[in-house]
């Protein structure tokens, strides 16, 4: 009898729990929802969602775990969206409660959850989970603290970082390895202090851990930042000394760090170059030259590297088009952001409302009303969201 009354509770309880969660998640929902269809559910509803608890709410819902790709997007996004409305009381309770879960008690997820603290910008906590894993019966290894590593550097902190770096692996008995020191140089380059890199060199050497592309990757990209275009140099140099060739990925970097520079031309310069030693270039490339001449305001580069990249024979990202039509609109060149929109939307794509609703007023007022209209009718075709506003945006055009 005991037992029976133990199966009726499970399953009342297991019934509760599926019914709360599609009533959370898909209220219209009249079957329990599985996993993947909670992820989706939750991802879509903390995209919008602006109240901490019901974020909460929707997170134990989805019963989230960072075993799947869309619940570790998922916790992301709730985490970004807690710390945006300064609630680090509901951070802090949820991913301990998600530390304390006895399905995710292991190094794996309490390392996420690491890395989560620190998107937080919450050191202290991330710490506090670290060395708590003992008391869990977790067991701690170089994983976990180039996790801890790296939520420092997500945090900005990097004083504790280097605190870390220097004290736990002798406190704990780690040996620091290539994703340990990786961690390191990018630390040391988001802060400004690039130039430590080379002792952070020295030792991977005595220790003999070879750098990767990745390493140097780093070290190009805190150079380039401080505008040490000599150190950048040694690094390519130093590169050879490991028999790395650099490939696309390091020239991506230079181009990416050189438009950040807003030196654009030079990028396209450093592109040229690759080409002509039959070097292909990828999205990545064109999407790097695309944005920093955009941001230039050198619309007509950024249209001419689009048609280059198109006539390589690559396919633009919705990333590209979205950049593009923005810009176009930003510098009142409506006509070429419609042709792109329209190339954008033949692949599937729609930029955001803001950019949509700029590109429709900036026909209007070249008057290009029926294509203002036709754009708006395409729009709510594709995307049921805010029909209501799209259709007193066209009530408001021109008759």
């Amino acid at each position: 009898m005991a037992a029976l009354r133990t199966k009726l509770r499970f399953i009342t309880s297991t019934h509760h729990r599926r019914y709360s969660a599609a009533s959370i998640l898909k209220p219209d929902s009249r079957s329990p929802l599985s996993g993947k269809e909670k992820s989706r559910a939750a991802l879509t509803l903390l995209k919008s969602e602006t109240n901490p608890q019901r974020i909460i709410d929707i997170c134990r819902a989805a019963s989230l775990t960072p075993e799947s790709r869309l619940d570790r997007i998922a916790y992301s996004k709730a985490i970004t969206k807690l710390k945006e409305l300064n609630h680090f009381s509901s951070i802090r309770s949820f991913l301990h409660e998600s530390t304390t879960r006895s399905d995710l008690k292991s190094e794996r997820f309490v390392a996420h959850f690491i890395v989560l603290y620190g998107q937080a910008g919450l050191v202290n906590e991330a710490i506090t989970a670290f060395e708590g894993m003992e008391e869990m019966g977790i067991k701690r290894t170089e994983k976990t603290l180039n996790s801890l590593l790296f939520a420092c550097v997500l945090a900005k902190d990097f004083d504790e970082m280097k605190r870390v770096f220097v004290e736990f692996p002798k406190k704990y008995g780690f040996v620091p390895n290539l994703d340990t020191y990786n961690v390191v140089i990018k630390g040391f380059c988001e802060s400004g202090s690039s130039s430590s890199v080379y002792s952070i060199l020295g030792e991977m050497g005595r220790n003999n851990v070879k750098p990767n592309a990745e390493t140097f990757g780093n070290c190009i990209t805190g150079f380039y930042k401080e505008e040490k275009y000599e150190d950048v140099g040694k690094m390519l140099e130093m590169m050879k000394d490991f028999d790395m060739v650099p490939g696309i990925s390091t020239y991506n970097i230079r181009i990416r760090s050189l438009c950040k520079l807003k030196k654009s031309t030079e990028a396209k310069a450093l592109l040229d170059g690759i080409l002509s030693r039959g070097i292909k270039a990828n999205l990545v490339t064109y999407g790097n030259l695309i944005l920093g001449f955009c941001r230039e305001g050198n619309l007509e580069e950024a249209k001419s590297m689009f048609q280059k990249m198109v006539n390589s024979g690559l396919k633009p990202d919705a990333e590209c088009y979205f950049t593009l039509v923005y810009y176009l609109c930003e510098g009142r060149d409506f006509e070429a952001a419609l042709k792109i929109y329209k190339k954008c939307l033949r692949d599937g794509w729609v930029p955001n409302f803001s950019t949509m609703k700029s590109l429709v007023e900036g026909l209007a007022s070249i008057s290009k009303v029926d294509d203002a209209r036709e754009v708006i009718g395409q729009v709510k075709e594709k995307i049921s969201r805010n029909v209501e506003k799209w259709d007193e945006i066209e009530e408001a055009l021109p008759k």
